[in-house]
């Protein structure tokens, strides 16, 4: 499949930043017996990521603007584009030596999400799309699942953790999908939580209090494999709010309507 020049701009970016989180995975596997070390390690990868990505961006494309996890927002000379970097989603699966973390890249283009990558180097696994252009994993484009009831879906999440999220909140929308659900997942990474509905291997996906770095790049991805994705509320407003829904249309809107039930 012949890529774009942005496209291929930003995969040489991810897959760079890719390969140095790989060979820090490795060492981080080897420092799991300490408990001091994994942590400041993890952090230090991040940051090389982030860096790799910055410089390799910014040489392709002068003058555009940033919203990075770890720097934040960093404005350019062009105000029409921004890029959202996330150089290490999943750093918690990361640090325990769990291979699903990803690499996540997006483009905007006067607000508006027009190319996104994501790419877990441990298994080598490359997810991009472009506004019109549909999504693709490892050249192979890719669908999002056709089940039509819940009933038969396995659909992704997150769930908030120590200091992070609404817990009540979360425990509530949970109850409200194990009802309904075939089965719940939980990867830990919301770019290939996103990326996997994308790839219809899992029907749907919710979850809030996300960071626009974190979802930018998987909402285009579902979108452009002729999926949802809103807000809970069924808005636009997902950057900003932090909520995401997303799924084929039909799984879309009853994972809307779901979420928005009270417990019997």
């Amino acid at each position: 499949m012949p890529r774009s020049a942005i496209i291929n701009v930003m995969v040489q970016a991810a897959m760079k930043a890719g390969r140095s989180l790989a060979r820090d995975f490795g060492e981080v596997q080897n420092l799991q017996v300490s408990l001091k070390g994994p942590g400041d390690y993890v952090s230090q990868a991040d940051r090389r990521a982030e860096e790799i990505i910055h410089t390799e961006l910014s040489r392709a494309r002068p003058g555009y603007s940033f919203l990075m996890e770890e720097r934040g927002a960093v404005d350019g000379d062009d105000p029409q584009h921004r890029w959202l970097v996330d150089p290490l989603d999943g750093t918690t699966n990361f640090l325990h030596g769990i291979p699903i973390f990803s690499v996540s890249i997006a483009l905007e283009r006067q607000g508006t999400l027009v190319a996104g990558v994501i790419y877990n180097p441990a298994m080598d696994e490359l997810y991009t799309a472009e506004r019109g252009g549909g999504a693709f994993l490892n050249d192979r484009r890719m669908r999002v699942a056709a089940r039509r009831e819940l009933t038969d879906c396995v659909i992704g999440t997150g769930i908030p953790h120590l200091g992070r999220g609404h817990h009540g909140r979360a425990l509530l929308d949970l109850r409200n999908v194990m009802g309904e659900a075939a089965g719940i997942r939980r990867l830990g990474s919301a770019a290939l939580d996103l990326a996997y509905v994308a790839a219809g291997r899992m029907d749907g996906f919710w979850e809030d209090a996300l960071s626009p770095w974190d979802m930018a790049a998987g909402i285009l991805m579902v979108r452009e494999a002729g999926g949802f994705a809103t807000d809970r509320n069924g808005g636009q407003d997902m950057l900003d709010s932090g909520s995401v829904v997303a799924g084929n249309e039909l799984i879309h809107r009853s994972l809307l309507k779901t979420l928005q039930k009270p417990v019997s």
